[in-house]
């Protein structure tokens, strides 16, 4: 094995997915990027707003009503190679995720293209 992208696995000739194996040479792939924003109560608040109840009379409560946006997403990679086509969906929680498996896709495009 040369790459693994999510569970797509790379050979020097072969593409191994979950639904069978395709030939390398000749593969096609596409890479898709979907951003979710989640807004949460951070960590800290949580902690302060529960530590201060006694010190501010439940004041600090209020604490829990702070949001933090936090980015999480998928990452599609499609392979198509002839008629056979697999997509896979892989977890991301940062950008560097993301540029992960956009080099990891670029790496297999050149090895596909030889």
């Amino acid at each position: 094995m040369i790459v693994q992208i999510g569970e797509v696995e790379i050979t020097s000739s072969l593409i191994r997915t979950p639904a069978g194996d395709f030939p390398l040479a000749g593969s096609r792939w596409q890479v898709n990027e979907f951003w979710v924003p989640q807004r949460r109560t951070p960590l800290w608040a949580k902690i302060v707003g529960v530590a201060g109840i006694c010190l501010t009379a439940g004041l600090s409560l209020l604490l829990l009503l702070v949001k933090a946006s936090i980015p999480q997403g998928t990452v599609t990679v499609t392979v198509t190679s002839g008629p056979q086509q697999y997509v896979a969906r892989i977890a991301v929680h940062d950008e560097n995720d993301v540029i992960n498996i956009n080099q990891q896709v670029n790496y297999v495009r050149s090895l596909a293209a030889l």
